[in-house]
């Protein structure tokens, strides 16, 4: 759908709510929200944020159109007319910052904040969540593959199993963003710029009278994209044996074979025999691609076993994020006018983990001037001195306070970018490609321990001790007025 149609992209709830305010005079009041998530995917040690190209177009075109009108006009609710009227002249005026695509972040940072009234924060929550939980969570998992994979070349082949078109698309574009090199679906591919690759189906082979006539006529038609899939019948007796005589053939009308590609049985026996057999023959430069499944822990299993795989088709894992679905991420109220004064608010649960952190944050990630690799997150108000001033600076466990050290002599590098101001938007958004590179940048500003598969070390993301001392006031001013 248009970005332009999305209006009603919402839940129910918050067109409930934004009437609520409008009937109690209150929908003007300013508001402050913070959008994070509480933990991250896959066990991962980082995720990678993505979602803002299409939260940019969303919120630029956010109108009610007259379909959206009459289709709120017929709701058990009864809206009023009135209501309905100011609907239709809603335009999005507040301000939005938030961390760049490709962003290494991290539990508990505001991600994207969003100030404006009560009326137009409440409205954009759900589709903004939506972006961004379901493009950060695969360029997350997308990143987590590349790390395995490395200098392997990885394609994105998920869209049949994708949940319908909008995620196969904006998926494979995440995907690209931290690090794989292509994607099957051509609509991405026109879209974004991304390159496309594919090879055949089963179904191809199977249409003619003989493997080898099969090969041969896919040959024939692109002689120069030439990835044959041999597994349709036997791998080692039938399929590899054939793509070599095809790949004579276009070694005598002066072409070159692309690779083979495996899609079933021992990924890791088949390429190791496959590659001597290719080799043998003196195709060396024929290479090899795997599918069926894949995701990181097969890559690294199948590299542990010595596989001869250079190119890697990942589909339904990656786009479906099977392993873990959904990222949680949430959108909180921070900051509330009262009495025509801004003020910090904070949300109280029985669930410690959901206790918020009150009042509007900057995040500044802290960078070791020598090493150039990232230190922390530091998390304060806007008015605060620190860490900007680069002094002496105070990290410690939000938990468990004695835990501390002290770091100097570095950089504080701000992750909140102004996107709208009063409505207008300010930021250019940046290429697909330079999205790209800023992801690479991103990881070489971190150790290895942090970035690593199994048990990564935690990131320090610390609060300043203004924050961490106002927290404190709130919970304890709470638990007084239970008494």
């Amino acid at each position: 759908m248009e970005s332009s149609t999305l209006a009603l992209h919402t839940d129910k709830y918050q067109i409930n709510m934004m009437y609520a305010h409008w009937i109690n005079g209150s929908h003007e009041r300013k508001a402050v929200f913070e959008t994070y998530f509480r933990k991250l995917p896959f066990g991962n040690g980082y995720a990678v944020f993505a979602g803002l190209e299409r939260i940019v177009e969303y919120v630029r075109g956010l109108r009610f159109t007259e379909a959206d009108i009459a289709y709120l006009a017929k709701q058990e609710e009864d809206y009023a007319p009135a209501f309905l009227e100011l609907l239709k002249q809603f335009k999005f005026r507040g301000t939005i910052h938030a961390m760049p695509e490709g962003s290494l972040v991290f539990p508990n940072e505001p991600l994207i904040r969003v100030e404006g009234t009560i009326f137009e924060t409440q409205l954009v929550e759900t589709a903004l969540l939506n972006f961004m939980n379901y493009q950060t969570l695969i360029a997350t998992k997308a990143s987590r593959i590349k790390q395995v994979a490395w200098n392997d070349v990885l394609m994105e082949f998920g869209t049949r199993r994708a949940q319908e078109a909008d995620a196969a698309i904006w998926g494979a574009r995440a995907a690209y963003i931290a690090g794989f090199d292509a994607t099957s679906n051509m609509l991405a591919g026109e879209k974004f710029g991304i390159p496309t690759k594919g090879t055949h189906a089963h179904s191809w082979v199977q249409i003619f009278g003989s493997e080898k006539e099969a090969f041969e006529v896919y040959a024939k038609a692109l002689p120069d994209q030439v990835t044959l899939l041999v597994d349709t019948f036997d791998t080692l007796k039938s399929g590899v044996p054939h793509a070599i005589q095809t790949a004579k053939h276009l070694e005598a009308q002066g072409k070159r074979m692309g690779g083979i590609r495996l899609d079933s049985g021992d990924l890791a026996y088949l390429s190791i025999e496959a590659r001597k057999m290719l080799d043998e023959a003196g195709l060396h430069y024929v290479k090899i691609t795997a599918s069926n499944d894949l995701d990181e822990n097969t890559i690294f299993n199948l590299k542990a076993q010595g596989a001869k795989i250079d190119s890697w088709g990942v589909g339904t894992q990656l786009i479906t994020a099977s392993d873990q679905p959904s990222l949680g991420g949430v959108y909180k109220l921070v900051e509330r006018e009262m009495n025509g004064k801004m003020e910090p608010t904070i949300k109280i649960s029985g669930n410690p983990e959901k206790v918020t952190t009150p009042g509007k944050k900057d995040v500044f990630r802290i960078v070791d001037r020598q090493s150039g690799k990232a230190v922390a997150d530091y998390m304060c108000f806007p008015n605060e001195e620190e860490p900007r001033r680069g002094g002496r600076l105070r990290l410690f466990n939000p938990l468990h306070p004695y835990l501390q050290k002290y770091v100097q002599n570095y950089d504080a590098v701000p992750m909140l970018v102004p996107i709208f101001v009063n409505g207008e938007q300010v930021y250019e958004l940046p290429t697909l490609e330079s999205i790209r590179e800023y992801h690479k940048q991103q990881l070489s500003m971190f150790w290895p321990q942090y970035l690593r598969k199994l048990n990564p070390e935690i990131y320090r993301v610390n609060m300043s001790q203004t924050v961490w001392e106002l927290k404190q006031k709130l919970i304890a001013d709470h638990l007084k007025e239970e008494e």
